[in-house]
């Protein structure tokens, strides 16, 4: 099936389930998955992990990374997770990759921080939600891509995501 995907990058806020998504449509379209999170340096990383949000400046060059990753995985697919809050920070990306298919896993902020509770993660502290959730620049109708509620199980999430991808939808669209 990889031949007939497009490259696909899983974007959102943290806790919103990008890599379970993510790790499970890659397993599901029999693809390579990359969490962008291991992308970024390790100055980035110590940033996020004592609760500063990035700039811009310094999410460029993680970005240009993870553009690389998703065109240089277009022969066999690729399945990548990258936050992409804003939509120049896609557009960028789909400079490189015109192609990419993007995921917008969409909730309530309030299920969001409950999962977030509920895990630990090596850097991203929960504090930075609010601020992801100011900068969120949701999927646009023009945005080729699928916009998913993510109060549903994964499963039908998957299922939803793989139809409009095996569909070939070329513009953003809402699915459960």
């Amino acid at each position: 099936m990889a031949s007939e995907i497009p490259p696909v990058m899983i974007m959102g806020v943290q806790g919103a389930g990008k890599s379970t998504i993510g790790t499970l449509l890659a397993e599901r379209l029999g693809v390579a998955f990359v969490d962008g999170d291991r992308l970024h340096s390790a100055d980035n990383v110590a940033r996020m992990a004592a609760g500063i949000a990035l700039t811009d400046t310094e999410r460029m060059p993680w970005l240009a990374d993870v553009a690389n990753v998703l065109r240089e995985g277009q022969p066999e697919g690729v399945v990548v997770v990258c936050s992409a809050l804003k939509r120049r920070y896609r557009d960028f990306i789909r400079h490189s990759v015109p192609s990419l298919f993007i995921v917008d896993p969409e909730g309530p902020m309030e299920l969001v921080a409950q999962r977030i509770s509920a895990r630990n993660h090596e850097y991203m502290p929960a504090e930075l939600l609010q601020s992801q959730y100011d900068t969120l620049e949701p999927l646009e109708a023009d945005e080729s891509g699928i916009i998913v509620d993510i109060r549903y199980t994964p499963a039908e999430l998957i299922d939803s995501i793989v139809t409009a991808i095996t569909e070939g939808g070329t513009s953003a669209h809402r699915a459960g």
